[in-house]
């Protein structure tokens, strides 16, 4: 890779050399991708969860192939952008206005802005060791950071963001006695990027409930999970109402699309013009033929299935490592979970950051590649399940991790 930094444009997407050769992908299909040497691996990463309904979903494709040949970037208005818009907002209940942007970041952005603009207060809170996109402001505190452990009692900072730990109501109950500048609050339905260390039982609730007593605005970052769990936002599946979301992943199912969808009377100070919103690529009719199709696909899919499925793989899992002698749990669900060297899945971000093993973490994707399987590279690292990996593909999943454990249980 003489030109290209890192041999990558995105640092989160680099995996390492295996048996010293680099992983190219040469094509990818349902529950499956090819490299340039032409082997077959099962995929666990999945365009970081992008792909929810398999590679190339023959549907999704074809409509994206329709939009191509009309003009893929007229910078206009064109009926296909309400029809998607229409599509997108059925799925989210009361978030029934839609902003298309290109990346879960800059949907991110957006929503802040909004919320700025809605409630005349200038704060962002958001969870210590959350990802909420790659953007200066809310790239604070990401896991891995030294802010996210919030080791002492001063509150971290950067500009007018704050850190809040999550799963801890206490620490919420003081932030909002000590400021009363919050625009809003940026929830996860899980922390992800963390390892799939899941919300207390009713704590995204509690905290959405305080935010709005103290008059802050409650977004949703559902880039990752929307759509994950159940057709629509993750939070309606908990039970939890928001003011504005953030979508993307798998609402383009691998195609460079996001959205901002809200409240009417929050997102009436986009429509009011008092927040600026541009982008040559927004909702262009590529990405809006993609989402229009892929929520055709999704409206099919037998969620059940493929939750319990995944719950079946990772039960697999445990099996296998035990029966080579090393214990491991997961922690998330049944579409994306985190594998954790241990008997117990962490509560928070500091109990992960005690847990995790890194070089566990390396060796498990390494022997997952020899057996067939490509997955995240990462200590934090989470494996995800389309609605392409069915019984027989979740099968060979199992006797995947079952080599890569006896493979490992050699070394360690």
């Amino acid at each position: 890779m003489q030109h290209l930094i890192g041999g990558i444009s995105s640092g989160g997407r680099v995996v390492p050399d295996v048996d010293g050769e680099p992983f190219l992908v040469e094509r990818a299909n349902g529950p499956y991708v090819w490299d340039n040497k032409g082997r077959r691996y099962i995929d666990t990463a999945l365009g970081f969860g992008s792909t929810f309904l398999g590679h190339t979903d023959p549907a999704v494709t074809d409509a994206v192939r329709t939009a191509i040949e009309r003009g893929s970037m007229p910078a206009y208005a064109h009926a296909l952008e309400e029809e998607a818009a229409a599509r997108l907002a059925a799925h989210t209940g009361d978030l029934t206005k839609v902003v298309f942007l290109n990346s879960g970041s800059e949907a991110v952005h957006l929503a802040c802005r909004t919320a700025r603009a809605a409630t005349g207060r200038s704060k962002i809170v958001k969870m210590a060791a959350g990802y909420d996109g790659w953007f200066d402001d809310v790239a604070f505190g990401n896991a891995g950071s030294s802010e996210a452990l919030m080791a002492t009692n001063e509150r971290p900072s950067a500009n007018d963001t704050f850190l809040l730990r999550f799963n801890d109501m206490a620490d919420a109950e003081l932030l909002f006695a000590e400021c009363s500048d919050v625009a809003a609050i940026i929830l996860e339905p899980m922390m992800a990027n963390a390892g799939c260390v899941l919300a207390k039982p009713d704590y995204l609730r509690q905290v959405a409930e305080l935010a709005r007593r103290n008059g802050a605005l409650v977004i949703m970052d559902e880039v990752l999970m929307g759509f994950r769990l159940h057709p629509g936002l993750a939070c309606h599946y908990f039970g939890v109402s928001p003011d504005i979301a953030t979508v993307g992943k798998a609402i383009g199912n691998g195609y460079a699309v996001a959205a901002l969808v809200g409240r009417p009377d929050v997102m009436a100070v986009i429509e009011d013009r008092k927040v600026a919103r541009a982008g040559t690529y927004n909702g262009n009719p590529v990405a809006c033929a993609a989402v229009k199709a892929a929520a055709d696909v999704i409206d099919g899919v037998d969620y059940r299935r493929l939750r319990d499925g995944g719950d079946r793989l990772r039960d697999d899992i445990r099996t296998g490592f035990a029966d080579a002698g090393i214990e491991v749990t997961t922690s998330g669900y049944g579409t994306v979970f985190t594998v954790w060297r241990g008997s117990e899945a962490p509560s928070d971000y500091e109990d992960a950051t005690r847990k995790v093993d890194p070089a566990f973490t390396a060796a498990l994707h390494v022997a997952l590649r020899r057996a067939g399987l490509v997955s995240m590279f990462n200590p934090y690292g989470r494996h995800y399940i389309s609605a392409r990996h069915d019984e027989a593909v979740l099968g060979d999943c199992s006797d995947a991790f079952r080599q890569a454990a006896g493979t490992i249980a050699g070394t360690i």
